[in-house]
């Protein structure tokens, strides 16, 4: 049994780290993106155009701090719109990413974001070294199985999705891989780790019937938001699976909170276990139970909450025009959030007897015999 999943893994590993999946063609060319510092900002005029809408015009000067251009100063007139989500008002010292545009000699530069990403990395270093220093090994194979998971979601899922690929089938076979690799790693080759994989994608898969059924019933179309909106115009011209897209979402987003229910169960199981070898199986599965129970509570409010803040300015507008419960509940947006949220929280509640009944059998099946590799 160490020898199959050992396999799995390095299988897995291998397709995962060492396959670059190429499914999308390039249909534009990829436009030149620079880093470049802001040195000095006037305003040139603002007013209210001929449709009735406001905009700013400034003059900018700026460095730019990369690529080929590196060093050369630009001049440019940029424009705001008086939308603040749209709008990129900047001050001296700001940094931001700027588009170049090559012309026939001539040299076009646009401001087009804020440059964000150094605060993130910071972020992301602060979040790498309290896992190792917290964690040890496990904080050094929870990093792994986060780079493996990205890679996967990266690689695999969405060049995948860009292909035409069913997206219910291939978040499927993502969320195997994932739950096998994490929980192996973690949790180490051991009938604690069988167990949680057992409940994790036992959970998961009831979430999606669940969600697939009811979305059905209730015709969720799957073009809820903006962003799917706007895939129907992608330049691929990919006849996309909306709803289909849509359950593989709930699929993909009720995964992280199971996997972490089923595997505190499996977990929390084998201490008990280890700690009182003389306990019945029955008495063992309901301690599992009993942790099942106080975590359920919890994670299903993570889940919920999750969803939630997500949703506050949109909550907000219905509470601030008094729309009735009634329409606010049966709008697609709405009722999708809702049967998100719902089958998400069902997923993790049937992981809970599935892990704690599967870790009794074995239990059961192979008795209290010494389990090699407790992943510590």
């Amino acid at each position: 049994m160490k020898k199959i999943a050992w396999t799995l893994i390095m299988i897995l590993l291998l397709v995962t780290m060492g396959g670059t999946f190429s499914f999308a063609a390039e249909f534009v060319e990829d436009p030149i993106i620079e880093r470049a510092k802001i040195l000095e900002v006037e305003e040139l005029e603002e007013g209210y155009g001929e449709a009735g809408l406001f905009f700013e015009n400034m003059i900018v000067r700026l460095e730019i701090t990369s690529g080929d251009y590196k060093g050369q100063e630009f001049e440019i007139v940029h424009s705001l719109s008086g939308n603040l989500s749209y709008d990129i008002d900047v001050s001296p010292g700001d940094r931001v990413l700027i588009t170049i545009d090559e012309i026939d000699g001539d040299v076009a530069v646009y401001i087009s974001e804020y440059a964000r990403d150094t605060y993130i990395y910071i972020v992301l270093a602060i979040f790498i070294v309290l896992l190792l220093l917290l964690g040890g090994v496990k904080g050094l194979k929870t990093i792994i199985t986060l780079i493996i998971t990205i890679g996967l979601i990266m690689k695999v899922l969405l060049p995948g999705l860009l292909a035409g690929y069913s997206p219910i089938l291939l978040t499927i076979l993502i969320s195997f891989v994932v739950t096998v690799l994490t929980i192996l790693i973690v949790g180490g080759n051991n009938r604690k780790s069988y167990a949680a994989i057992i409940g994790v994608l036992g959970g998961v898969f009831a979430a999606g019937i669940i969600a697939y059924f009811v979305g059905t019933k209730v015709r969720l179309t799957g073009l809820s938001s903006e962003e799917a909106m706007m895939l129907m115009y992608i330049p691929q011209g990919i006849d996309f699976d909306f709803s289909g897209l849509l359950f593989a979402g709930i699929i993909m987003g009720a995964l992280g909170a199971v996997m972490d229910v089923g595997m505190t169960i499996a977990s929390s199981m084998e201490e008990i276990r280890l700690a009182n070898p003389s306990l019945s199986t029955k008495k063992l599965i309901v301690a599992g139970m009993n942790v099942g129970k106080d975590v359920m509570g919890t994670m299903a409010n993570t889940l919920i909450l999750a969803y939630t803040g997500s949703m506050i300015p949109l909550l907000l507008l219905f509470t601030a025009y008094e729309d009735p419960f009634t329409r606010i509940i049966n709008l697609d947006l709405i009722a999708t959030e809702v049967i998100r949220a719902l089958a998400g929280s069902i997923g993790l509640i049937l992981c809970i007897p599935l892990t704690a009944l599967v870790a009794g059998l074995l239990r059961e099946k192979f008795g209290d015999d010494q389990v090699k590799d407790q992943g510590k």
